[in-house]
């Protein structure tokens, strides 16, 4: 079974612009819950312009579902993840004023740095994940960095899907063996969406993984929360 990780950003997004505390994260990630999520995601970044350092305290103990927490591993990061010790860290390149993930890890060139990093949240006790593109070398180095699975960066995906299914998938489905192949776990995310979820999954029935936000909390404002959860779980089929 695939699982769904509900990401949760836009919604503390949406409650920084006014302050105060509506909505509610953390009442919304119980939702989630309870409306089907296997997960929640939450990406902390410096500046706190959406998820806060809080906000991981606080849902910590009272999720019941896996909870994965996305970030750059600068120093304050790692110190946040080892005292919060979330199910799962899925590690991402990005620089502190990136307005969101766009890119995978140069895992050859930042080998050295992510074996250290890994090391240390495996030590603990935390499932660790890469978040890489397709390209098999980088696939191959964040096992080699000693990750235990790897996130493919799925926007190309996305963007290439209304062109062409098939092409769009081909080079996700190589990438997605040659993880299998290295034993490594396997989890997608970016820009998935209802549209073009079911095709993914279909190809790649073995994704232990999808981490969604943006394109869930937009349906959700149509939909409503809970028949939008239903619909990507349907998507997962």
């Amino acid at each position: 079974m695939t699982r769904l990780s509900v990401n949760i950003n836009k919604v503390a997004t949406l409650r920084n612009a006014r302050g105060g505390d509506v909505p509610n994260v953390v009442k919304v990630a119980l939702d989630c819950e309870k409306f089907g999520a296997d997960g929640i995601t939450v990406h902390p970044r410096p500046d706190e312009r959406h998820i806060r350092k809080s906000d991981v305290y606080d849902l910590r103990p009272l999720l019941h579902t896996e909870f994965n927490t996305e970030g750059y591993p600068a120093p304050e990061f790692i110190d946040l993840v080892l005292k919060v010790k979330p199910h799962q860290v899925t590690l991402v390149p990005d620089s502190p004023a990136q307005l969101t993930s766009n890119a995978g890890w140069d895992t050859k060139k930042n080998q050295a740095f992510l074996t250290e990093v890994l090391e240390e949240f495996n030590n603990a006790g935390i499932r660790t994940s890469v978040f890489v593109s397709t390209d098999t070398e980088m696939i191959e180095y964040a096992a080699k960095a000693g990750a235990d699975r790897v996130e493919l960066y799925t926007e190309p995906y996305a963007t290439a899907y209304p062109q062409g299914e098939e092409a769009a998938v081909a080079p996700f489905v190589e990438a997605a063996k040659i993880a299998r192949g290295l034993g490594l776990g396997l989890n997608a995310g970016h820009d998935l969406s209802l549209v073009n979820l079911n095709y993914f999954y279909k190809n790649i029935p073995w994704l232990d993984e999808v981490s969604i936000g943006h394109a869930l909390i937009c349906d959700a404002l149509y939909l409503g929360l809970e028949r939008t959860i239903q619909e990507y779980k349907n998507c997962l089929r």
